[in-house]
């Protein structure tokens, strides 16, 4: 089946961009790593555009896996964290506040967007941000005070951008066979079946309890990895520093884990780790139970979508390209246009 046929608007001469696959609401959505402690929170209004709301719940939810990766990241929070978070927020709600200001406009073209297409890309967002967990999802989705509806609405929304780039600038010289192959080659990486990723590292674990020692509380032990990591970036062995000190099954063996499935993988951890060149050391990074201290040493991507299947879509994407000067400049003059109040 060509995912991206299935995701065409009804209108005519409409299509739908390569983003229709890889998008993800920016960072967006990583569960949380402990979202059973997350209240429910009171929706209110993060900004208006020329009237049309978009609350902070449904900010809050699409920033959900951007900010477990940074708490992830960053255990002490700090200025950093507390910087790459509110340009994270910021990003976020400037693309929402143009999804609304040329909803209008689709609308009047009387075009719609099928169901079908949104079901498909809410299943796309699941699986990855979620690697498939459908409860995880649910369970996000409740703890941001945030209905499957009203997500379901909001992913319209981000398609109907799409369809009105595709409608209204794509009338550039088509895109050549060797422009195609070129971005494909670029973005092979994002269109890989990221659930077949494996990854070989060592890893050296530090409870926030520490049954062995009733006066440590987790600010000592988030102390211990710090240091740890200190000597091994002063190059002290590694396995052998996880033999000492590791709290989980793999320390006899100096920590080394390899083929893990990134699915076995909390969210949050496997993007930071994926992310990471061969030979680098991560940490501490926490979670809800503990610090990890990692070293990656090999990681075996999953196998990227054939060309063939997606070469529609990527020849769109080469003329969205071409016609990203004009896009932006339609964009930065709806918003000079509109009233735009942040809260």
């Amino acid at each position: 089946m060509n995912t991206f046929k299935n995701l065409a608007f009804i209108a005519p001469k409409k299509f739908a961009s390569i983003g229709v696959l890889v998008w993800v609401f920016v960072l967006s959505g990583f569960a949380t790593l402990d979202s059973d402690a997350v209240p429910r929170r009171i929706n209110g209004i993060a900004a208006k555009a020329n009237g049309r709301v978009v609350t902070s719940n449904e900010l809050s939810f699409m920033l959900a896996p951007r900010r477990a990766e940074l708490a992830a990241r960053f255990p002490r929070r700090g200025a950093e964290h507390n910087q790459e978070l509110a340009l994270s927020k910021r990003k976020l709600l400037d693309e929402l506040i143009n999804q609304q200001l040329i909803i209008f406009e689709f609308k009047a073209m009387g075009a719609a967007i099928p169901q079908h297409a949104v079901n498909q890309k809410i299943n796309e967002h699941i699986m990855e941000n979620y690697q498939g967990d459908e409860k995880s999802f649910r369970k996000q989705l409740k703890a941001d005070g945030l209905s499957f509806d009203k997500f379901s609405k909001l992913t319209k929304d981000r398609l109907i951008g799409q369809a009105m780039r595709a409608q209204h600038f794509n009338d550039v010289a088509p895109a050549t066979p060797a422009e195609i192959r070129t971005e494909y080659n670029k973005l092979k990486e994002k269109l890989r079946d990221k659930r077949k990723d494996k990854i070989d590292f060592e890893k050296i674990y530090i409870p926030k309890e520490n049954i062995d020692d009733l006066l440590a509380t987790p600010e000592t032990q988030l102390q211990l990895a710090e240091d740890i990591i200190k000597r091994i970036k002063k190059g002290e062995n590694f396995s052998e520093l996880a033999k000492q000190y590791s709290a989980d099954g793999f320390g006899d063996v100096g920590g080394k884990q390899t083929n893990k499935a990134r699915t076995d993988l909390s969210p949050a951890i496997s993007t930071i780790l994926f992310a990471e060149p061969e030979g680098g050391i991560l940490g501490p990074l926490e979670d809800s139970n503990g610090y990890h201290i990692i070293r990656v040493s090999r990681k075996i991507p999953g196998p990227p979508v054939p060309l063939a299947k997606v070469k529609d879509a990527i020849e769109r994407e080469v003329q969205n390209k071409k016609s990203s000067r004009r896009f932006n400049a339609f964009i930065e003059r709806l918003r000079k246009k509109a009233i735009i109040k942040y809260n």
